[in-house]
């Protein structure tokens, strides 16, 4: 069994230095709502608010980006991928592009002599 990749939005992990720097990694899905979704989502349109057929193909296309990013990190041999963002790019009417992506990094635990004592 792979070990887990962590993920974090930020660019350190407490308890942890970044013992190396293993590059970019990504995860790219190109999504368009089914010809249900679509239906559904006209008609929603007509009447506003959130389109929530649009709403579970884009939550769809952000869990599949996201995994693929990890998978991604892992044949990288990475212990984690730190500065992770999602970006996405209209190519046609409801054609989307999710990309996620991150910096895949080896992590090393902090040492005794590198914790300080925060009251004095």
């Amino acid at each position: 069994m792979a070990k887990r990749v962590s993920v974090t939005t930020g660019n350190t992990f407490e308890g942890y230095e970044i013992a190396e720097y293993l590059g970019v990694v990504r995860g790219i899905v190109v999504r368009a709502p089914t010809i249900g979704q679509g239906f559904m989502g006209g008609i929603a349109r007509i009447f506003g608010g959130n389109i929530r057929a649009f709403e579970e193909v884009c939550e769809r296309a952000r869990s599949e980006a996201y995994v693929r990013m990890v998978e991604h990190a892992e044949e990288k041999g990475a212990d984690a991928v730190i500065a992770m963002r999602y970006d996405a790019t209209e190519f046609g009417q409801n054609v989307t592009e999710v990309l996620a992506y991150g910096t895949a990094v080896k992590l090393r635990p902090l040492s005794a002599d590198h914790v300080t004592d925060e009251r004095g």
